[in-house]
């Protein structure tokens, strides 16, 4: 999933100055997602709820924990069936992911919107966001704990996708599995992994519902 998705979900710390920060809730009708974040955050979107679906399929034939998914919420059917729409989605997140940090890297935008990340202004906005003192009036402005979870559910998506190859092929890239400490330890990396970007998508979600002008937003781009 892409980190556009819930720009400004949380919302805009209301520091002191933030209000008079230059453009900082006077950009009505400002493009803030171009086209191509758009396309690759709803691409990425399905790409990650066909995974997470299969990938549930998947882990039900062979569970890591004394608990297994329910099918009302896996992909796939049996096995194999769920096999074939993790990979197909897996090269299809791949694909549009590589798109989408290629972009976000050559336009700037990624420099722009999550750097830099500093630990006090991210221990402020969350003090700030649990006595609901921030700001969602500016959507083009990440907060520090925007920008450390979106970089964050990056790295989980990089994560993912390599455990996920060192599971798929552990003999041709045995050096790889050997990253993760061998195909079994990659197995419970790449379980961790899938369960910090579902907690991401919760969050996701319900922070779009409670300012649905962000969802607005990443299908108008204004």
């Amino acid at each position: 999933m892409t980190i556009d998705a819930t720009r400004n979900e949380i919302g805009t710390a209301a520091a002191p100055g933030a209000a008079n920060r230059p453009g900082a809730a006077n950009r009505r009708g400002e493009v803030i997602h171009p086209v191509w974040v758009r396309i690759t955050h709803w691409i990425n979107a399905l790409a990650m709820l066909m995974m997470i679906g299969s990938g549930w399929q998947i882990y039900d034939a062979s569970p890591l924990f004394p608990f297994t998914f329910p099918s009302t919420i896996t992909l796939g059917d049996w096995l194999a069936g769920a096999l074939l729409w993790h990979f197909a989605a897996m090269w299809l997140l791949v694909l549009n992911g590589l798109v989408y940090v290629a972009l976000g890297i050559s336009t700037g935008r990624f420099r722009r919107k999550l750097l830099p990340i500093r630990p006090g202004e991210v221990i402020a906005d969350t003090r700030a966001a649990l006595s609901g003192h921030l700001s969602h009036d500016d959507l083009s402005v990440y907060n520090a704990v925007q920008k450390l979870l979106y970089v964050g559910v990056i790295l989980s998506a990089v994560v993912i996708v390599l455990s996920g190859l060192s599971i798929w092929k552990p003999v041709q890239l045995r050096e790889l599995s050997l990253l993760f400490g061998g195909y079994d330890t990659a197995r419970y990396v790449h379980f961790f992994a899938m369960a910090a970007i579902v907690s991401f998508i919760l969050v996701h979600v319900i922070m779009a519902l409670l300012v649905p002008k962000s969802l607005r937003a990443m299908i108008t781009g204004r």
